[in-house]
């Protein structure tokens, strides 16, 4: 049961109050996780800044060996299911879920191979995550608050997440011999940079052929994003799909 603690990941995209950096990692640590992942904060020394330690409050340790990357896509790359944390309404995007429906997909996700990893993302405090940031996830995750004040700040929205996930994992405890008795069936998700790499490489093909202009491709790629992080593609799928492109960019180049 300790390893699935160790492979859930939270991210917070570009934060700019250290306090709420601080907050977050004794929020993690609370719950028994201890990693947190941050995209290109507003100090890149925040992990020594005067307040974030202060109101870490006993979790420096998760604070000191936070992870900092420049892009979403770093933070992102060894996950193979990701839920993007926001409280407003998407026209277009990944599926929704609740927190709990989230952590028990999680739960299950973990138990399925010691590969797996899991992201909870969350956005600036100010804005939230934007539609580019939520499409690089396989589904919406909300917090069913108040709907006439459902607003949360950023650790308040983290530390109601790991509750969840933490229950959901103990909730597993019971049932640990029927999962791994199925554990060897489950398929092989790919990690996130992989499904990257072939959407990058599906894009090349689609110009290719003439089926997306570069110069206006209005919203067909993130549309296409949406579609295959939501179909949640195994790493056979993806070289499959990237075996289809090497082919089409081929026998474009031909013609």
């Amino acid at each position: 049961m300790l390893s699935s603690f160790t492979r859930i990941r939270f991210i917070m995209v570009a934060p700019s109050h250290p306090g709420n950096v601080g907050s977050a990692a004794r929020a993690i640590k609370t719950m028994g996780f201890g990693e947190l992942v941050l995209v290109a904060p507003k100090d890149p020394d925040i992990r020594n800044n005067p307040e974030a330690i202060a109101l870490s409050s006993g979790a420096a340790d998760v604070l000191q060996n936070t992870i900092i990357t420049a892009t979403l896509d770093e933070a992102l790359a060894p996950v193979t299911l990701s839920f993007a944390l926001t409280a407003r309404h998407r026209d277009m995007g990944p599926p929704a879920l609740d927190i709990r429906q989230s952590a028990e997909l999680s739960a299950r996700h973990l138990a399925g191979t010691s590969q797996n990893c899991v992201a909870i993302v969350l956005g600036t405090e100010r804005t939230g995550l934007d539609n580019e940031e939520i499409s690089r996830c396989h589904r919406i995750c909300h917090i069913p608050a108040n709907p006439q004040y459902s607003s949360l700040n950023v650790s308040q929205a983290l530390q109601l997440a790991a509750w969840e996930l933490r229950y959901a994992l103990l909730g597993q405890q019971n049932t640990v011999t029927e999962t791994a008795s199925t554990a060897e069936s489950q398929a092989e998700f790919a990690p996130q940079e992989k499904v990257e790499a072939f959407i990058n490489h599906w894009q090349q093909a689609l110009v290719a052929i003439d089926f997306l202009n570069p110069e206006h491709p209005k919203k067909l790629m993130p549309r296409m994003r949406y579609l295959f992080n939501r179909i949640h593609m195994s790493q056979e799928e993806v070289d499959m799909m990237r075996g289809v492109c090497t082919n089409i960019i081929k026998h474009a180049s031909k013609k």
